[in-house]
């Protein structure tokens, strides 16, 4: 039986715009970010002595797709609120979707989950946010320092390591099953998934 709600799952590289694209849809949107880790898992991947946060492997998939379960077939679920400052989770808070058949999934790991939630009769569409990778560099810096996520010289030093990765981490996503795609595009496809009789997208 199809569930009620369908998942829109959007990845990209880390700053570069998802959240942003994620609201001007309209739809009600899960940030996948709230899924980390805490900082003091034993788990959490290493590189040079330091966690290594842009490895999927510091995020939570297992109970992000039952999450996405839960919103598809129950319209509504108890999200973790994560506050990337603090490397840790500080809260839950409910999420509902009301009456709107869809919702989307933004976060760089996002297509981390792409395959399993397509197993599972979730997915109204994935894609994979591409924009030129210096608009990313500077639209990531920009937001990190206004969030106070880390120091400068911290920000300044993974800005610099994220724009060189950049082209690895979409070539990962779409290979995880997303849809490279610009902003402007994403936009027209997940309108024309709200006409009635669309065909889901693969």
């Amino acid at each position: 039986m199809e569930p009620p709600h369908r998942v829109v799952l959007l990845a990209g590289p880390s700053g570069s715009g998802k959240s942003y694209i994620a609201r001007q849809t309209g739809l009600p949107v899960l940030c996948l970010d709230d899924f980390y880790k805490n900082g003091d898992d034993p788990s959490l991947p290493r590189r040079d002595g330091q966690i290594d946060w842009e490895s999927p492997a510091s995020w939570d998939a297992e109970t992000a797709v039952e999450v996405i379960t839960r919103l598809a077939r129950h319209g509504r679920a108890d999200v973790p609120v994560y506050a990337i400052n603090e490397d840790r989770r500080v809260a839950t808070r409910p999420f509902e979707l009301a009456d709107s058949p869809l919702f989307v999934a933004e976060g760089i790991f996002a297509a981390e989950i792409v395959e399993e939630c397509r197993l599972r009769g979730l997915v109204a569409g994935a894609y994979a946010l591409r924009r030129p990778r210096g608009a990313t560099f500077l639209r990531r810096l920009a937001r990190d320092l206004a969030e106070q996520r880390k120091g400068p010289r911290v920000l300044l030093r993974r800005g610099v390591t994220l724009l060189r990765a950049e082209p690895a981490v979409l070539r990962r996503q779409t290979g995880l099953g997303a849809e490279a795609a610009r902003a402007r595009e994403i936009l027209r496809q997940v309108a024309g998934l709200h006409r009635p009789g669309q065909p889901p997208a693969r």
